[in-house]
């Protein structure tokens, strides 16, 4: 049987508690978790596109809320071992969304594998959740244009990416290079009326769907 938090991630990620919700954030407001991110490219010796490392920084309040119960020895310490069970939620809950990212090579979106190596660390009143992202297919780059994005489409859950080195290259070829273009602040009538979408809603109403992309994070890979 899941623990309470385990049951957090069950009907798709980060959908807290109505109760949760109603104390952290109130009844309405999107978005609803703000997740700080970094991203990683990772290349093969061959060149090829193979994976994508994340690393995710949940907020504060949302932390405190996940990790109740999960002290099992109680000596105010949580491991990577007494967070494992909920790291494991939340990478197999992640699925349904896509991971939260995207990756087109050309006109081509390419699918992902599930990932097999993953963990929560917390540290500083935050949980942060560590998973390498594989490829079905390693990808070839050069002589094109290879874009990563990480969002979510609906605005449930706030990607922001990190300050300094927000997008990486690991072991890239020679001549590779990486633009950003990061997400900016949404516009006040665009956030107002977000902010009015009760915390059940969990999928973006359509007249709001056209604006998702204005909150998207991009890295966009050339390769000679």
């Amino acid at each position: 049987m899941l623990t309470r938090s385990g049951l957090l991630f069950v009907k798709g990620l980060l959908v807290a508690l109505p109760a949760w919700l109603a104390s952290v954030c109130g009844a309405f407001a999107h978005p609803h978790v703000f997740v700080e991110a970094r991203s990683e490219l990772v290349f093969d010796e061959k060149g090829m596109l193979i994976s994508v490392h994340q690393v995710w920084r949940f907020d504060a309040a949302f932390t405190a809320f996940a990790v109740q119960g999960l002290d099992s020895d109680g000596d105010g310490v949580l491991t990577h071992e007494e967070l494992q069970p909920l790291a494991k939620i939340n990478v197999e809950s992640l699925k349904e969304f896509d991971y939260f990212t995207f990756v087109t090579v050309g006109k081509d979106e390419r699918p992902f594998s599930d990932p097999t190596q993953y963990w929560l660390d917390f540290s500083d009143g935050r949980l942060t959740l560590f998973f390498d992202l594989p490829l079905k297919e390693a990808v070839k780059v050069r002589g094109g244009e290879t874009v990563l994005e990480v969002f979510d489409p609906d605005y449930f859950v706030d990607f922001a990416m990190t300050k300094e080195d927000p997008f990486v290259l690991g072991d890239a070829p020679a001549g590779c290079e990486l633009k950003t273009q990061l997400a900016g602040p949404l516009d006040s009538s665009l956030a107002a009326q977000l902010s009015q979408l009760p915390s059940t809603v969990r999928d973006l109403p359509p007249q709001f769907q056209t604006e998702a992309s204005t909150w998207s994070n991009e890295a966009i890979l050339t390769c000679p």
